[in-house]
């Protein structure tokens, strides 16, 4: 498995709602197994008695036994609450945003630890016997379990703060914004410097088809590359992560064109395909999900400016960071030769997929348009690229245009006019 493979594997794992809450579970299983045979054999310390259970097996058994059913009850009530408030904040949001939630690892948590203490009371309770059966009470484990009764109290607490401030429009906002930061991150630290221009003459023979149908989540590109270099082949894709594959269809061409059959294997283990698109190499989803906030914001039915405003600027943040620093262009090299060339994201198909939408939904409110001219003034004003300027100051020229189609107040389009003025010369 490559390295790009296993580390989008890595993250879909992480991301299911299950896996945390499921080894928690089977670490507190064998943790109560342990201390079930670990009775007897450990002394504690004079002073300390006062702080374990000391009863007998009839109250050893209400304990455990209320404490596994108070804490499934209390996980069963507490996320169908939850369930309730996300229906509704992705009803404001977007239902693409709930997987947002659904990874968010704190929430895993809260979840593993209600069932993993359900859990190991069961396993605890198992071992407790009357006198006719052979006495045992296993005060160590009925101790420890009692701990984790008090500790779910705290985790019920703080979990209903966080569902509170997790399903907040400013906190959404600031973390898809992080996963697009992240995202930026690494493409530019995978980019290395291009040794020289894409050659001319190329020809790509033999056509390669999609190996299945999907999202292209991940393109292992790197080590299609590694192939291309040790058979002296060229590699001259015409999809990239983010596009969706249709079945049968060219996604691509190798020269030469002997090479065709192997590579077809090459590029079937090398495309991710799936019914989801992710963030690990994809720059524009989390771009649209954040403009899908923002669109859903200045819709009639909400018509909330201010989420939109929010919006734009953490686009202008996420643009802001990359002064200075190069997207991927799709071509790599290997030894001085283009092996691999493929469609890339660019900083002029970013800029338009963060503002051609939204100054067209918010083109009629004033205040969304004056905030998006300065952004894109701001944003200008720290990166020193001529041709970044440029499409930036592109964007500038429309929204002001179209602001200014979209208010016959007089006041609005003089404070639309000398926003647009304070775009950077150059």
């Amino acid at each position: 498995m490559g390295t790009v493979r296993l580390r989008q594997w890595w993250a879909d794992l992480l991301a299911s709602f299950w896996v945390r809450p499921a080894v928690m579970v089977m670490t507190a299983i064998v943790l109560a197994q342990v201390l079930v045979l670990a009775e007897g054999w450990v002394w504690l310390p004079d002073g300390l008695d006062d702080w374990f259970y000391v009863g007998g097996a009839a109250g050893a058994r209400d304990v455990l036994g209320v404490l596994a059913g108070a804490t499934i009850g209390v996980a069963g009530t507490t996320f169908s609450i939850t369930v309730a408030a996300l229906t509704l904040a992705s009803s404001q949001m977007g239902p693409r945003l709930l997987r947002n939630f659904t990874r968010d690892p704190g929430n895993q948590y809260a979840l593993g630890a209600l069932v993993a203490t359900f859990a190991y009371s069961l396993v605890a309770l198992r071992s407790v016997h009357e006198a006719d059966e052979g006495a045992f009470v296993p005060q160590l484990a009925v101790s420890v379990g009692l701990l984790m009764g008090f500790a779910c109290i705290g985790v019920l607490i703080w979990f209903l703060h966080h569902v509170a401030a997790s399903i907040s429009v400013d906190r959404v906002v600031a973390l898809v914004q992080q996963d697009l930061t992240e995202a930026l991150d690494r493409a530019c630290r995978d980019t290395p410097a291009e040794p020289a221009p894409t050659p001319s003459g190329l020809r790509y023979e033999a056509s390669l088809t999609a190996p299945g149908s999907g999202y292209l989540r991940v393109l292992d590109d790197a080590a299609l590359a590694d192939w291309a270099a040790e058979q002296d082949a060229v590699l001259h894709l015409e999809t990239r992560p983010g596009d969706f594959v249709f079945p049968g269809s060219t996604v691509g061409s190798v020269t030469p064109a002997g090479l065709r059959e192997a590579a077809q294997e090459q590029i079937a283990e090398a495309m991710i395909l799936g019914q989801m698109r992710s963030v690990e190499q994809d720059l524009e989803h989390a771009v649209r999900q954040l403009v899908e906030i923002a669109l859903r914001a200045l819709s009639p039915g909400i018509n909330d400016p201010f989420t939109a405003i929010a919006v734009l600027d953490q686009l202008g943040a996420a643009l802001a960071g990359l002064a200075g620093r190069r997207l991927p262009s799709g071509r790599i090299w290997r030894d001085g030769q283009l092996r691999v060339a493929r469609p890339a994201t660019n900083y002029e198909g970013l800029a338009d997929a963060m503002f051609h939408m939204l100054r067209q939904a918010g083109a009629t409110q004033p205040a969304v348009m004056i905030r998006l001219l300065e952004v894109l003034a701001a944003t200008a004003a720290v990166d020193q690229d001529l041709q970044r300027r440029a499409a930036l100051a592109r964007h500038a020229d429309l929204a002001r245009d179209a602001a200014l189609r979209g208010t016959a107040d007089s006041s609005a389009r003089n404070a639309i006019m000398e926003r647009h003025a304070l775009f950077p010369a150059g």
